[in-house]
């Protein structure tokens, strides 16, 4: 049968079929609002949304044996593999052809970002971070009905804590490198586009 990895070896050949493709990395603690701000992203500014949950999921759905293991980890609250996730990742843009990607929910540890910055050679434009406070997110996560089987308060908390303890590493790097643009997420979604849209609008717009 042969792992995700091996099938997307044979399929990516180390490069996208985008040369410097503008990649944006979107980062926020589960509930946070990234999937609706990333839409909103992709309507005005022509961004490819990829979530790296999605991309996992799809492979959960394929029945491969390594989507059995991705559904096994994810139920226990662990990170998958990089390699897995950044194949995933890149045959995605491949196939794709846009020059500018949003990637959601990735890198989720330091080791994922460095992984990643190594195989694809590509860093980040910036990094949007969507700051939330822990009760905002579990109030919406809670009340939202999506069919995800991991909404249940005890995996809820799983997931804030996985997210923290590997998540910031990531943000501290990029705020070394002045790349993190931090937004207060706990606000309306329309109130929370509107800083979004400044961090993207061309310089030239904004003194129009």
């Amino acid at each position: 049968m042969g792992s995700v990895v091996e099938s997307t070896n044979k399929e990516v050949n180390g490069s996208v079929a985008v040369k410097n493709p503008t990649v944006v990395f979107v980062l926020g603690g589960p509930g946070s609002g990234k999937g609706t701000q990333c839409a909103n992203i992709v309507e005005h500014f022509g961004y490819t949304h990829l979530s790296a949950g999605d991309l996992l999921r799809a492979e959960i759905k394929s029945g491969s044996e390594n989507g059995t293991m991705i559904q096994n980890m994810i139920k226990e609250g662990k990170i998958v593999p990089s390699e897995v996730t950044i194949k995933l990742l890149q045959r995605a843009m491949q196939e794709n052809g846009n020059d500018k990607f949003l990637i959601d929910g990735f890198p989720r540890n330091e080791e994922n970002r460095a992984a990643f910055e190594e195989v694809t050679k590509i860093e980040p434009a910036f990094v949007l971070f969507f700051d939330c406070p822990e009760e905002e997110m579990e109030r919406r996560l809670l009340s939202r009905n999506q069919g995800r089987e991991d909404d249940n308060i005890e995996t809820i908390r799983k997931r804030f804590k996985v997210f923290l303890e590997s998540s910031l590493p990531v943000i501290e790097h990029y705020t070394a490198r002045e790349k993190v643009r931090k937004i207060d997420a706990g606000r309306p979604v329309e109130e929370v586009f509107e800083s979004v849209k400044a961090l993207f609008t061309p310089k030239d717009e904004k003194a129009d």
